[in-house]
């Protein structure tokens, strides 16, 4: 079993400090609007709940910091 560690701090109010092994990462907003969250690694999510089992999520990453895939798989 592997272990994880996580970590959130309410810095102000609808600030949040959020703490990974590997990254950190700042969101903002609260429940009833969107939630804005910008992380270390250049990644910009937008995501709000909407009524019912719906909800809205919208990433977006930095080409400068963006990191490159192979083109050659292994069939998977």
């Amino acid at each position: 079993m592997a272990l994880t560690f996580r970590k959130s701090f309410r810095i102000l109010p609808g600030v949040r400090l959020n703490i990974n092994r590997r990254s950190w990462s700042v969101t903002t907003g609260g429940a009833h609007g969107p939630r804005r969250t910008f992380g270390s690694d250049g990644r910009r999510t937008t995501s709000m709940d909407l009524p019912g089992p719906f909800g809205y999520r919208h990433t977006s990453t930095r080409s400068s910091r963006r990191r490159s895939t192979s083109r050659r798989g292994g069939g998977r």
